[in-house]
C-alpha cells in the first residue's frame, strides 16, 4: 500500500478548484517545508488521492465525467482525478507502481526522463505489449536521480485526454535548495473534442484552428510600413511555402482550454503563502500540444532546475518550455497575491494561477501579447551565410548542398528527404542557442535562452564522440505529415548504438516549427555551438531552421522511443526506434 502525506502539510482546500468525481482535479499541491524531511517523515495520516508518497503504489486508469468548459465529456483518469496524483519518491529506493487499466482499449505509463530499465519504459511495441483492459502490469525499477519529472500515457491520445501526473524525487541526502514552500505546477491543455477528429481536421487542413491567419488589415499595414511591392512580395513568398506565417502551433483556444493543474483559468489555480517565504515552483509542461510562456508580472524567477537537473541559478522575468519539459524556479513574493501567468506561443489564450497570502485573493491578468509571425531567421536559418555562397532553402527539392561560409555548417540532406513526406529544406541553419524564440525576442522582459543552462554536476563521460548521428526534423504543412529524414515512423528503421558508445547527435530543423524532442533511456548533454558541454536534459526544443547538438553515452541496453512530444506530430510519424546492444 501506499503511504500519505500528513494532514497538517495540505494547504487549506480552494474552494473554486474543479473536481472530477469528488476529487480535486487540481493535482497534488503541497506546502512542504523542508521538503525533503517532512515528506519522507510523514506516514501515517491519509490525505487526498492526489498526494502519494512511499515505495508501493497503486494507479487505476478508468474513464472518468469532466466539466472543465461548461459541457460535460468523458476524460481519462488516474486514480478519478486529471491530473493524477504527485507520486513522491526518494533517490535511492527501489518502487513498485501497480497500474490496473479499467478503460475499453490498452493504456500505459510512461517515466518521462527516469533512468530505468527499458522494460518498465512504458512504451508499447517497444519496451512492452501495454495493458490490456482488466490488467494489471507491475513496474518495479531503482530512483537512480532526484528533482522534478512526471508521468503519462504512451497509448493513443490519452495524454491529452488526462492520464500524466507529477513526480517529486527527493535527493537522498539534503536539497542544495532550501526552501520554505514547494508546490508543483502542471500545466496542460484540453479539448472538448475527440482527439482523433482533431488530427483528422489537421490531415485536411494543417492550420485548421489557427486564429491568427493574416487579414486584409495585416496587408494594408504592410503596405504601409514597407510599400506595396514588399507587402506584394511578402505574400507570394508565403504562398509559394504554402504555410502562414502565423501557424506557430497546430492548436489553439478555437479548441483547447489551457489548466494549471487541472484548474481553468477562470477557477484560478490558487498557491497560499506567508509573506517573506521562499517558494519552489515545480513547472511542468504535462500538454500534449502547447508551448508555454511562463511569467510572474513583477517577480523575478531563480531558475535552478531543467529537467531534473540542478544548474548554475540565474534569474529572468520569463521562460518557454515545451510538452516534456521541467524548469524549477524559487521566487520571493512581495506581494500579497502575484499572478503566476503562461500564455501560449500562438498568443490565443493563458493558463492562470494566483500566489496569495489569504485564499481567495487576486490580482490583475495581464493581457496575452500580440502575435507574431515567423520571420526570415525561422525560414532561413543564418541569412547573414547567404552572403558567402549558402542556400537559403530548397522549396522545390531542387537545391541541395551546403553553405560555405565559416560560421555555419556544411549541410547534408539524406536523399530520403526529396520526397512528398517534405515540403521544404534550410540549407543555412543557425546554431544560436541565445535566442529565446518567436513572440519573445526584444519585448523588454529577460528571457531564459538554452544558452544560459549549464548544470551544476560534472559530467562524467568525458570521452570525445566516436561518431556524429544526425537527424533531420521534416514536414509537410499542406499533407500534415511529420517524419525523421523524410521518412515517416512506419517507414523508418531502428537507429542503432553500441552499449557505452559515445556518440554526437545532430538535431537539424527543416520546418518552421518547434519540435520539443525527446529522447527516453538516456540523458541529452547539451552542447554550444564550439562544443562545450552545457547541462543534461531529456527533452530539448528545435527551434524552426536551427541545428542543435547534444553527446550521450549509451549505457542503457534495450529499445527506446525517440519522438517529438507534440502529441500530432508524434503521431504522424516524427518518431524513431532507438536500439543499444
Amino acid at each position: 500500500m501506499s503511504r500519505f502525506v500528513s494532514d497538517s502539510l495540505v494547504p487549506a482546500a480552494n474552494s473554486r478548484r474543479r473536481f472530477v468525481k469528488g476529487l480535486a482535479a487540481g493535482g497534488a499541491l503541497l506546502g512542504l517545508s523542508p521538503v525533503a524531511r517532512s515528506v519522507l517523515a510523514a506516514t501515517t495520516s491519509q490525505v487526498p488521492a492526489a498526494s502519494l508518497t512511499g515505495t508501493e503504489f497503486d494507479l487505476e486508469i478508468a474513464e472518468t465525467p469532466v466539466n472543465f468548459t461548461g459541457t460535460p465529456r468523458m476524460g481519462t483518469s488516474i486514480n478519478g482525478s486529471i491530473p493524477g496524483p504527485t507520486l513522491y519518491w526518494r533517490e535511492g529506493d527501489t518502487v513498485t507502481i501497480r497500474v490496473r487499466n479499467r478503460l475499453r482499449e490498452s493504456t500505459s505509463i510512461h517515466w518521462h526522463g527516469m533512468i530505468l530499465p527499458y522494460q518498465m519504459d512504458g512504451v508499447p511495441g517497444i519496451s512492452f505489449k501495454g495493458i490490456a483492459p482488466g490488467e494489471t502490469f507491475t513496474y518495479r525499477f531503482k530512483v537512480q536521480q532526484n528533482g522534478t519529472y512526471w508521468y503519462h500515457s504512451h497509448s493513443g491520445f490519452q495524454e491529452m485526454t488526462g492520464v500524466y501526473g507529477a513526480i517529486v524525487i527527493v535527493p537522498r541526502e539534503q536539497d542544495i535548495h532550501q526552501v520554505d514552500r514547494d508546490y508543483s505546477i502542471q500545466l496542460s491543455d484540453w479539448t472538448d473534442e475527440a482527439p482523433m477528429e482533431v488530427f483528422k481536421k489537421l490531415k485536411a487542413m494543417g492550420d485548421y484552428y489557427n486564429l491568427n491567419r493574416p487579414t486584409a488589415g495585416d496587408f494594408r499595414r504592410d503596405v504601409s510600413n514597407m510599400g506595396l511591392e514588399a507587402a506584394v512580395a511578402k505574400r507570394e513568398m508565403w504562398n509559394q511555402m504554402r504555410m502562414n506565417p502565423t501557424d506557430l502551433g497546430d492548436l489553439s483556444s478555437s479548441t483547447l482550454t489551457y489548466l494549471m493543474n487541472g484548474v481553468t483559468p477562470n477557477g484560478n489555480w490558487e498557491g497560499g503563502f506567508t509573506p517573506g517565504e521562499r517558494i519552489r515552483l515545480r513547472f511542468i509542461n504535462g500538454t500534449g500540444n502547447t508551448f508555454y510562456d511562463v511569467r510572474i508580472p513583477g517577480l523575478k524567477l531563480q531558475v535552478i532546475q531543467t529537467d531534473g537537473v540542478n544548474i548554475h541559478p540565474i534569474s529572468v522575468d520569463e521562460f518557454r518550455f515545451g510538452p516534456g519539459e521541467t524548469y524549477d524556479v524559487i521566487v520571493e513574493p512581495s506581494d500579497d497575491a502575484p499572478t503566476i501567468f503562461a500564455q501560449s506561443m500562438e498568443r490565443t489564450g493563458a493558463a492562470v494561477g494566483t500566489l496569495n497570502t489569504r485564499p481567495g485573493l487576486t490580482a490583475p491578468v495581464p493581457e496575452v501579447d500580440a502575435p507574431e509571425w515567423l520571420d526570415m531567421m525561422d525560414m532561413m536559418g543564418d541569412i547573414g551565410s547567404m552572403a558567402a555562397g549558402g542556400h537559403a532553402m530548397a522549396m522545390d527539392h531542387s537545391q541541395h548542398g551546403g553553405a560555405t561560409s565559416d560560421n555555419v555548417p556544411v549541410v547534408s540532406h539524406a536523399t530520403t528527404e526529396f520526397g512528398p513526406s517534405t515540403d521544404m529544406l534550410v540549407d543555412t541553419p543557425r546554431t544560436n542557442l541565445d535566442d529565446p524564440g518567436i513572440g519573445l525576442r526584444n519585448n523588454g522582459r529577460r528571457v531564459l535562452t538554452l544558452a544560459d543552462l549549464h548544470g551544476l554536476d560534472p559530467f562524467t563521460d568525458q570521452r570525445e564522440p566516436a561518431r556524429d548521428v544526425e537527424l533531420h526534423l521534416t514536414g509537410n504543412m499542406e499533407r500534415y505529415t511529420w517524419s525523421l529524414d523524410g521518412l515517416e515512423f512506419g517507414k523508418s528503421t531502428p537507429i542503432h548504438f553500441s552499449h557505452n558508445e559515445r556518440v554526437r547527435i545532430i538535431l537539424h530543423n527543416d520546418t518552421m516549427m518547434t519540435h520539443p524532442m525527446h529522447l527516453h533511456g538516456v540523458w541529452s548533454e547539451l552542447e554550444s555551438p564550439t562544443g562545450e558541454l552545457q547541462t543534461r536534459k531529456h527533452t530539448i526544443s528545435v527551434q524552426p531552421a536551427q541545428r542543435i547538438s547534444f553527446q550521450l553515452t549509451a549505457d542503457a541496453l534495450g529499445r527506446w522511443a525517440w519522438h517529438c512530444h507534440l502529441l500530432f506530430h508524434m503521431d504522424a510519424g516524427m518518431f524513431r526506434e532507438v536500439v543499444v546492444t
